[in-house]
């Protein structure tokens, strides 16, 4: 397994070993100790199935009161995967990461609790897992907008599709502060 850092302190892009043969292949997609080992700890309460069609964006979603540390692979398919630091006080704080996760390269994400994630779908269909550290609260969950100009996201889709709850989400620089997490040392 390769783990790679990013400019973003704590999230990761991971390379699980994969075992190749004539009848197909194996891939670990999580084993707690062997991740842990790595710097990916937490303890994981909830898995996540999303699909997706080409060109839809999701994101970019935060939870505050229980933030969510995402651990995203991609089943079939292809995403640009996203994280965007919006802990107050953080030395990145509104800088944003991404990278191509598919069922062809097998590359994970973990993104730690305090930062917004969001990914679009380059294939025709994409289905994700995403496992997360705290249960999902709908009370609890704040966005920024996926085109904030402050935060420049080179997204590669023209003409996304997005939910209307999505689409009127804030530019992070008119989110109240007291609705952003706080920057903690990782």
């Amino acid at each position: 397994m390769n783990v790679k850092s990013t400019p973003l302190n704590g999230v990761l892009i991971i390379e699980p070993d994969k075992f190749v043969d004539h009848r197909g292949f194996l891939l670990q997609v999580w084993h707690q100790q062997t991740y842990g080992n790595k710097g990916i700890t937490g303890t994981f309460v909830q898995d996540n199935h999303s699909r997706s069609y080409k060109n839809v964006i999701r994101g970019l979603h935060y939870q505050l009161r229980h933030p969510q540390g995402k651990f995203i692979f991609v089943v079939s398919g292809k995403i640009f995967d996203v994280a965007v630091d919006i802990r107050l006080g953080s030395p990145t704080f509104g800088q944003w990461f991404g990278a191509i996760l598919s069922d062809e390269n097998h590359l994970q994400m973990f993104i730690p609790p305090g930062f917004a994630h969001g990914f679009c779908v380059l294939s025709e269909t994409a289905d994700l897992i995403y496992k997360c550290t705290d249960f999902y609260y709908p009370e609890d969950q704040f966005g920024v907008n996926w085109a904030d100009p402050g935060i420049g996201i080179n997204w590669p889709v023209e003409g996304p599709i997005l939910s209307g709850k999505d689409s009127k989400l804030p530019f992070l620089k008119d989110i109240p502060r007291k609705n952003l997490p706080r920057f903690e040392e990782i």
